[in-house]
């Protein structure tokens, strides 16, 4: 699940992100309104969390830009200002939550969760595939009773794929949803990723697909 947070305090953004990634999100930080408008133009993210008061271009104006161009991205505005009327004006511009700061790590990740899941369309929490069971709030995943020895980036491709069933994506598209953009990745990383998730699914007739040229899908299982 990839993130954007907009913040232009270095020290709240570095330590929002570093536990977000801690439980298992990839993050992105904006520091200024046009950079973040930007990155929301440019790429797809599960979720924005906003902050308002920015240098260069005002977080209400990001988040107004975002819908004007009929972006459906989850936003969560995160700011020090608690006048009722500027939450009810947010929400009546697209935002889909609003925090007070300072914000509670606890807090501040179940809103995450919930948003993800709602911007997925998706309200359950487990998601079930044949006989793979997905925990998509725990980050487990189980093939019948027996979990899943996963890595945390083997998770996310995993969880990335199941959430496509059927679909076709692209390498490039999952290197954009399991790495940072400053990450060194090596050529065939993905490709070993997807081999580690073959062998380790294969034996429940759970498969991942290869489509030369295009890229990789997990095919739905048999009823």
């Amino acid at each position: 699940m990839r993130i954007l947070l907009v913040e232009d305090d270095s020290l709240l953004a570095d330590g929002l992100a570093r536990a977000l990634r801690n439980s298992g999100y990839l993050v992105e930080i904006a520091a200024d309104g046009p950079s973040a408008d930007r990155w929301l133009a440019d790429d797809d993210f599960d979720l924005a969390i906003l902050d308002l008061g920015l240098p260069g271009l005002d977080g209400a104006e990001v988040l107004n830009r975002l819908r004007q161009r009929r972006q459906r991205t989850p936003v969560l505005i995160m700011s020090a200002r608690m006048a009722l009327e500027e939450r009810v004006r947010l929400l009546d511009l697209g935002a889909d939550d609003y925090l007070v700061k300072p914000v509670a790590l606890v807090e501040l990740e179940a809103r995450v969760r919930a948003l993800i899941r709602r911007g997925q369309g998706n309200p359950e929490t487990v998601l079930t595939l044949g006989r793979l069971h997905l925990d998509t709030v725990g980050k487990r995943a189980w093939l019948d009773d027996t979990a899943l020895d996963l890595t945390a980036r083997e998770w996310a491709a995993l969880e990335f794929l199941a959430g496509r069933l059927n679909r076709i994506v692209s390498k490039e598209q999952m290197t954009q949803a399991l790495y940072s953009w400053d990450e060194e990745i090596t050529p065939n990383a993905i490709e070993k990723f997807v081999s580690r998730l073959r062998n380790k699914l294969e034996p429940a007739g759970i498969t991942i697909r290869t489509v030369r040229g295009l890229g990789y899908y997990l095919e739905k299982p048999a009823e």
